[in-house]
């Protein structure tokens, strides 16, 4: 069962990391690249970029994650590691109420209308002014959430550590 929770601890350290970078590098790059450009432009690449996100590695590791996270936590506790399965299971829950859900409840509803946005340059300007802000106030969210899950899984793999060499398991 050890193995089974290195394994699965690792799986959701990589994939907490990399949910942060995806949702970082939109804050940080892409939602102000496409803000500084033409709003029919904007809608087009934003409409490509929802197409082309929805493929298998992107989903694995967004919903792997608070998986990898929660089976983590319970295996730590079944196997006697307390303080390392509560912080696995915190970090789960941060991600699934800070990255998950707003991706489902706003994230890609706005998507969904974004996609249904005209190409007429007029349209498009109202399609874009109505999406950007809100959606990249709730991206930041995600990213922030993601990164806190990554420093959860952090203190939890040092207090599995500490706890292993305490016990001697």
């Amino acid at each position: 069962m050890a193995i089974l929770a290195v394994l699965t601890a690792s799986v959701a350290l990589l994939t907490a990391a990399v949910m942060a970078g995806v949702f970082l590098s939109f804050t940080l790059s892409v939602m102000p690249g496409l803000d500084a450009i033409e709003p029919e432009h904007s809608v087009r690449a934003m409409q490509s970029m929802n197409d082309k996100i929805l493929n298998p590695a992107f989903l694995t590791a967004f919903v792997g994650v608070p998986v990898a996270a929660a089976v983590t936590g319970g295996l730590l506790l079944l196997l006697g590691h307390r303080a390392a399965g509560l912080a696995f299971l915190a970090a789960a829950a941060v991600y699934a109420l800070g990255a998950f859900v707003p991706t489902a409840v706003v994230n890609v509803p706005l998507n969904d209308a974004l996609a249904a946005a005209g190409a007429h340059p007029a349209d498009a300007a109202r399609a874009w002014a109505d999406f950007s802000p809100r959606w990249s106030r709730w991206n930041a969210l995600r990213s922030a959430a993601s990164a806190v899950t990554v420093l959860l899984i952090g203190l939890a793999l040092h207090l599995w550590a500490r706890s292993t060499e305490a016990t001697g398991q």
